[in-house]
């Protein structure tokens, strides 16, 4: 197994975890929080997913498929295109109320994209300095590192409060 291979593995267990999380539930219980200031699973997805998006399309240097293939006007959610979630309030968090379909679709089109890239990086690509204003400056290897562990953090909350829904 070479680097690509691991990182494409570890991205498919993203893909499994979020998929299992989401599949079977209604717009509603997507939305449901279990307390007013906690993640929706809707949240959740569409920020892991956002984040993804927005580390895969800078490190390969295209536009984020949020903007590129519409994504942003199908969500219809009242951010700006750049945002991620990141520093979302509780009531950006009950902004995000979408139905499974949209949000699987995103993440599945995000994922695609993932695969494709990461397939095809050489063990050297993985050394290339993608982000300079931290101390030491990230590389690609870190960066994707960074996106698997944040998205698997995320697919399990998501994952845990799917469980508290379907035990009401």
């Amino acid at each position: 197994m070479n680097s690509a291979d691991l990182l494409a593995d570890a991205f498919g267990r993203v893909y499994e975890a979020v998929h299992s999380a989401v599949e079977g539930l209604t717009t509603d219980e997507l939305a449901v929080r279990l307390d007013s200031r906690a993640n929706s699973i809707a949240w959740l997805v569409w920020h892991l997913t956002r984040i993804q998006d927005d580390h895969i399309a800078d490190a390969a240097g295209t536009e984020q498929l949020w903007t590129a293939e519409g994504w942003y006007d199908r969500f219809g959610l009242p951010f700006p295109p750049a945002a991620t979630g990141y520093g979302h309030r509780s009531k950006d968090v009950a902004a995000v109320r979408v139905a499974p379909e949209l949000l699987t679709g995103y993440y599945d089109a995000v994922h695609e994209r993932t695969i494709a890239y990461v397939r095809g990086l050489s063990d050297a690509d993985l050394d290339r300095v993608v982000d300079e204003t931290w101390s030491p400056p990230v590389t690609l290897g870190v960066r994707l590192v960074s996106v698997i562990s944040d998205d698997l953090q995320h697919a399990g909350q998501a994952a845990f409060i799917r469980g508290a829904i379907r035990r009401r």
